[in-house]
């Protein structure tokens, strides 16, 4: 047998395309083995569009993702299966089932996946739950649960088969500071935990920074710059100063490129 791959994860000269609007423009970045990797960018910037090119959702229009040395839009239906059952995704928007309990949700990828039996998966779920701290809610719905509670809950859901791959898509929009930060210090310790790699795309610099071992900075559809936090905090890159010290000027300017402002109100008049 070959030696294993260093890098989980391998993209090369990645392209790809939504109609005419170009996301990706030859991507190129590793994610190494056993590491939590951020992808930072703006809104727009394709951090979302990579996670579904990863799991197989999306073709590349050029270029190719590699996992454990596969190249995924190459796979089979069942093998591109078999290679999603050892990922677990955190949705941006949580993506609990509504009209199932806490319980349930954790539940729900044990039993789709496996072949536990239920008293091994009810100890399962209970450990996954007191994990993040919410062993107290099995019984709940997800409509009773705070936007923090959600977030943990969702989290729990995607290490319920401990992944060797864990995504993370902006798991730190819309929270408060200080479910901010345990879902960041949890998002470590689990992956930590697991020995497992994680990729968190998010457009949250302060957090993410603290937690991961190496970042990509997705801009114009490419890698504007790579490194550990510290290399990126002492950048003199104009992009990535504006990015990281969140400057109202730089490079990329708040308004979208559009006709002069007067000609806009001259045709309307």
């Amino acid at each position: 047998m070959g030696k294993e791959s260093e890098s989980l994860i391998e993209i090369e000269d990645l392209h790809f395309s939504y109609g005419d609007n170009k996301v990706f423009n030859g991507v190129n970045l590793k994610i190494p083995r056993g590491k939590v990797v951020s992808v930072l960018g703006m809104g727009g910037s394709g951090k979302s569009t990579l996670l579904r090119l990863i799991g197989g959702q999306l073709k590349p229009d050029r270029g190719c993702v590699r996992i454990n040395g596969r190249v995924v839009h190459e796979l089979s239906q069942s093998d591109l299966y078999e290679l999603r059952r050892s990922m677990g995704l955190m949705f941006q928007a949580g993506g609990l089932f509504s009209d199932m309990s806490v319980y349930e949700n954790i539940a729900f990828p044990m039993r789709e996946l496996t072949d536990l039996d239920d008293d091994l998966i009810h100890d399962l779920v209970l450990m996954k739950l007191h994990a993040v701290g919410l062993r107290g809610t099995t019984d709940l719905m997800p409509n009773e649960l705070s936007g923090g509670m959600a977030r943990r809950v969702a989290l729990a859901r995607a290490i319920a088969i401990d992944p060797m791959l864990t995504m993370y898509d902006e798991p730190f929009a819309g929270l408060d500071p200080i479910s901010l930060n345990v879902i960041a210090e949890l998002i470590r310790r689990l992956n930590d935990a697991l020995r497992g790699t994680a990729i968190v795309v998010t457009y949250d610099v302060s957090e993410s920074l603290k937690v991961v071992d190496y970042v990509y900075l997705l801009h114009d559809g490419i890698v504007q710059a790579e490194g550990t936090s510290q290399e990126l905090l002492s950048s003199e890159a104009p992009f990535v100063v504006q990015f990281l010290h969140a400057h109202p000027t730089g490079p990329v300017a708040f308004h979208m490129k559009s006709p002069p402002y007067r000609e806009d109100l001259d045709m309307v008049l």
